[in-house]
């Protein structure tokens, strides 16, 4: 067993609170924590990629190029990671290769320099782009394999996976667990055969909502592994990362134990106490506690916050589409929907259309729509209706499946869209786009530098919203001329002493203010 201590990447500022609040976490509620974070030694700072992204732009009023480097700023010295879908980006569709390579090098100028590249099938044929762009920016490439159990993967498959990582020029494996269902005798296993078979570090990547993923650390660790992914509690264990704090209790004594400021730990805990309690509205009890039923279905850790949220909001006749682009938390979006009560006819649904759809890992999108088509299965019956997604899934348009299709299935979306299966890479079949969303943005008098089209080519009218000018407000009426503009006509009042404690958020920044009444 080696002796190297373990490395710890620190997730609470992506992962973390995408697991356990709906990816709601403000730049400013950030801010604080990032330079101690920053002085801990933390191997590396998720702080970027995923639905970060998307919630920065759609529901949060913020630049996501100008997140990455605030929070570069204030934490320079750990590099930073983010999530990318591959071909996908941070979308739920493939992206042209010049959008992919033009949002890569973007995102490298602005400071980060991990990129986990992932793709949702583990079709390694959607990696190889943003791959190539990664190293030509310099910057370190992490090849990510999403883990999932079905009978169409094994350990010698995702091993072999891992060579071909590393031969399309990797500089690192992820093993991405999204569910949190790797047991430890398999993250034992993956890692020493893994480390047997390649020359590059190795990262595991788990949640804790079966209640496994600390577990699985330590095994991984006892088989080799080079760096584990944690968070902070509140923003931590459940669904989310197990917490920083309670790996290094279960390692204590270990030699490959590292060592941190528990201080800095417990202000850090501190910090995002204050945090967890304002982002309330998008955290749940059930998030954090573990739940062993995920071991059958796999639902992901950052589906299960909001999943019930935003089926309420959008009707599930007309609006599939948006809501497959804005599922990223499951039970959330079912009790917004009214859907609560069949939570558990939802869930139970997923291992069919999963099957159905050649086992698919669920991870976005393929965890978003799968969880759209169960709900539809539930709702209108199985495979009555069928949402567009799934069937761009069934005809190969996100890539070679795992597993085969369902033949009724298949026969039913050919059926209904009068096409047949794709067998090359889907990127090939995509004309290059950067010029045509350039357009788009300059017709609609947004910037068009790089930044905003390749934004623009995934979250048109989230862009369009953040970025175009807005009419000038009228100039306020000038004071009568029998009133001095400089006087006021209020009387002196003197303050009581008593007031209410707020956070106030003005222009991206968070403002703590205490509102007071005045007497008199």
């Amino acid at each position: 067993m080696s002796t190297k201590k373990a490395l710890f990447n620190n997730t609470v500022l992506h992962d973390g609170h995408q697991s356990m609040a709906a990816a709601r976490m403000t730049t400013s509620q950030m801010l604080p924590a990032a330079p101690i974070l920053d002085s801990m030694g933390f191997h590396g700072l998720e702080t970027w990629g995923g639905a970060t992204i998307d919630s920065c732009l759609r529901l949060l009023n913020e630049n996501p190029f100008e997140r990455l480097r605030t929070l570069k700023k204030a934490a320079p010295k750990t590099p930073h990671l983010m999530l990318l879908h591959g071909q996908s980006i941070v979308q739920y569709t493939s992206f042209p290769d010049d959008v992919v390579e033009a949002f890569v090098k973007c995102t490298c100028d602005a400071g980060m320099d991990i990129l986990r590249i992932f793709d949702a099938l583990n079709d390694l044929r959607n990696l190889t782009t943003a791959i190539k762009a990664t190293k030509k920016c310099g910057k370190h490439a992490r090849g990510e394999l999403c883990y999932t159990i079905s009978p169409v993967h094994t350990v010698e498959s995702f091993v072999k996976l891992g060579v071909e990582l590393e031969k399309l020029g990797c500089d690192s494996i992820g093993i991405k667990d999204m569910a949190g269902i790797i047991q430890p005798q398999i993250a034992y296993r993956m890692v020493k055969e893994l480390k047997s078979k390649v020359g590059i570090p190795i990262t595991l990547h788990t949640h804790d909502t079966a209640g496994l993923g600390a577990a699985s650390y330590v095994a991984a660790i006892e088989a080799g592994v080079d760096c584990i992914e944690v968070s902070i509690v509140p923003f931590a264990n459940g669904t989310s990362q197990p917490d920083t704090t309670r790996m290094l209790a279960l390692l204590e004594g270990h030699p490959r134990c590292p060592s941190f400021d528990t201080m800095k730990l417990e202000q850090l805990r501190k910090h995002f106490e204050g945090v967890y309690r304002e982002l309330e509205k998008f955290t749940s009890p059930a998030n954090e506690r573990v739940d062993s039923g995920i071991l059958i279905f796999q639902v992901p850790g950052g589906l299960l916050p909001n999943f019930r949220t935003q089926l309420k909001e959008q009707g599930m006749t007309d609006k599939f589409d948006q809501i497959v682009r804005e599922i990223s938390n499951f039970r959330a979006q079912l009790k917004e929907q009214g859907m609560a009560d069949k939570f558990d006819l939802v869930v139970r649904e997923i291992p069919v259309v999963r099957e159905a759809l050649g086992w698919v890992p669920l991870v976005t999108p393929t965890s978003q729509i799968v969880g759209t088509q169960a709900m539809m299965n539930v709702k209108f019956g199985r495979w009555k209706t069928i949402c567009q997604p799934a069937m761009d899934i069934a005809l190969g348009n996100y890539g070679q499946t795992p597993g085969p299709i369902d033949s009724n299935v298949l026969k039913e979306v050919e059926r209904q869209t009068g096409r047949k299966t794709v067998t090359g890479r889907p990127a090939d079949l995509l004309a290059p786009g950067m010029d045509k969303y350039r357009k788009q943005c300059a017709e609609k008098g947004l910037p068009t530098d790089d930044e905003t089209v390749v934004l623009f080519a995934m979250f048109p009218q989230q862009v369009e919203a953040l970025l175009k000018p807005k009419a000038a407000a009228p100039a306020p009426a000038p004071a009568p001329a029998s009133v001095p503009a400089t006087t006021t006509d209020f009387p002196a009042r003197a303050v009581s002493g008593k007031g209410k404690h707020l956070f106030v958020t003005v222009n991206g920044k968070r403002h703590d203010v205490t509102v007071e009444t005045l007497e008199g």
